[in-house]
């Protein structure tokens, strides 16, 4: 079950994300909730690398993304945002999914959250701020700018949502979430060195129609008409893409440096970064 948040709790949220629409539970505001919440709360891993323990607990995810202007990942995003829309009257079911399950196997479920809402709408505000608008549990393509999203079926009976251009996906059943299965993977994704959160800097955010993406040190920036990169050069660099571009106030993100320069000479050594 989803615990709604509270009157008080709802308007905090609002004010979060800068909607000052008309509410109902009706698909225009769930898009339009959607569509606020991507791009006024980004998708990253900066606790993950800081050593900082997560949980799947909405309050404490609500604290993070709301009290303290924070962003978070898929535990947190789908937390607060299941809750809200909830407190709408919305009926709002958790899921559990399985992050590249076609290459990861089984052992990935509960690797992600994501949200079924009034039995018809995959809504996912945590998955990398890719998917940034309610999509029709059916198949198909999903009209999204810059990044489409596939939904199809499985050949063992599964959902699978694909993000084409950045070749992600993950697989899902239609029904309530093993919650226990959720909070272990969430410890192990925080914690494990095997974890690709605790091995590199994770950063999403969406912008109208453009998507910007920190991997590291390198800054992408994703349109309908292609990619465009650049590395950050310094650790005040990196404090200040996340204040300006990811609208993160993180200095403490600062103390990463080193490692991130680390990690990004053990994947590419010498080789020149591409720019498209």
């Amino acid at each position: 079950m989803v615990v709604p948040l509270t009157f008080l709790q709802l308007q905090a949220y609002f004010d979060r994300i800068g909607f000052v629409c008309p509410v109902a539970a009706d698909f225009k505001t769930l898009g339009a909730i959607i569509r606020a919440h991507m791009q006024a709360i980004p998708f990253d891993n900066i606790d993950v690398q800081l050593g900082r323990r997560l949980t799947t607990d909405p309050d404490a995810a609500f604290a993070k993304l709301v009290e303290q202007r924070r962003g978070g990942w898929c535990y947190e995003h789908n937390g607060v945002l299941g809750a809200a829309l909830a407190a709408i009257g919305f009926d709002v079911v958790r899921i559990s999914a399985a992050v590249m399950r076609q290459s990861r196997g089984d052992a990935s479920m509960g690797s992600h959250l994501c949200l079924l809402v009034d039995g018809r709408w995959l809504v996912d505000a945590g998955f990398g701020s890719w998917v940034g608008a309610p999509i029709p549990l059916e198949e198909g393509k999903g009209p999204h700018a810059s990044l489409p999203v596939h939904l199809a079926s499985t050949d063992d009976g599964m959902w699978r949502l694909s993000v084409e251009p950045v070749a992600m996906s993950y697989d899902f059943h239609a029904k309530a979430a093993d919650e226990e299965q959720l909070a272990r993977m969430c410890a192990w994704q925080s914690s494990d060195p095997a974890s690709v959160f605790v091995q590199n800097l994770t950063v999403d955010r969406r912008d109208g129609e453009r998507y910007f993406r920190l991997r590291g040190k390198v800054l992408s920036e994703i349109t309908a008409q292609g990619e465009t990169r650049r590395e950050l050069g310094s650790a005040g660099e990196l404090v200040a893409c996340l204040r300006d571009v990811f609208l993160l106030d993180t200095p403490e993100a600062a103390d990463l440096w080193s490692a991130i320069c680390a990690r990004h000479e053990a994947l590419f050594g010498d080789q020149a970064l591409p720019t498209t």
